[in-house]
């Protein structure tokens, strides 16, 4: 197998359920003790979330450059930035080490691309919702174009992310109110959702809504097991 370059901490509350998902599809691919090989490099979020806010993305750059070339350094054969935000930089880390990045929109579109869905709902931080680099890329590569909550929507989805998922809150309130903003999203077009935040899966579920919910842990997760044991395009 493959070893997987993991960095973690953004937050460590979503860190979890992709080192649970990566060593249980290993095990279910391959069957008895397997488990995946991981080098994890695990930020401290309290580092990263100010310099999000204050929008220094050159300083995110650099450090998220740094702790992927600690992990590429330690051994690591491919790398998985495990969460959606900071994708906003993962070209320019990309071209910057020597191992192949898993990218998390490119894993989502060819789920989407495969079921024949075109036009999708995004769901994620502020950041993710607003700025165009998710959705550029999903209509610039695949042609998928992208339907966005509106401004008071996109508050409420942020607030619950960084007051109460990064924390490990789970709030039926909360659930509620995101299944309103997905209710919107259907009205207005999307014939399915994107949880584009690693934290959302643990409070909103496939079964919660009546359109198709495309869990971006659960996809990236996925893809990276695929390249540690040799069954994927980055591999």
């Amino acid at each position: 197998m493959k070893t997987i370059g993991l960095l973690g901490g953004m937050s460590w509350e979503s860190t979890l359920v992709y080192y649970r998902l990566i060593n249980q599809g290993v095990r279910e691919r391959l069957g008895g003790l397997r488990s995946a090989p991981i080098i994890l490099n695990s930020l401290d979020f309290a580092e990263v979330e100010p310099l999000q806010v204050s929008g220094d993305w050159p300083g995110l750059t650099q450090l998220l450059l740094d702790a992927a070339r600690r992990v590429e350094q330690a051994g690591a054969e491919g790398l998985v930035v495990a969460t959606n935000t900071m994708h906003k930089v993962a070209d320019e880390i990309e071209s910057s080490i020597g191992i192949p990045l898993i990218h998390v929109v490119d894993v989502t579109a060819a789920a989407l691309e495969r079921d024949g869905i075109e036009r999708v709902g995004l769901l994620g931080t502020r950041f993710t919702m607003e700025d165009g680099f998710w959705r550029d890329r999903l209509q610039r590569r695949f042609g998928i174009e992208t339907i966005v909550p509106e401004p008071d929507q996109m508050t409420t989805i942020n607030q619950v992310i960084f007051e109460e998922l990064c924390h490990g809150v789970i709030r039926d309130d909360s659930r509620r109110r995101y299944l309103q903003v997905i209710a919107s999203l259907n009205q207005r077009g999307a014939r399915a959702v994107i949880l584009g935040c690693t934290e959302i899966g643990m409070l909103v579920g496939p079964d919660d809504i009546p359109v198709p919910l495309y869990d971006t842990t659960e996809l990236h997760a996925a893809a990276a097991v695929d390249f540690a044991i040799g069954e994927s395009d980055a591999s």
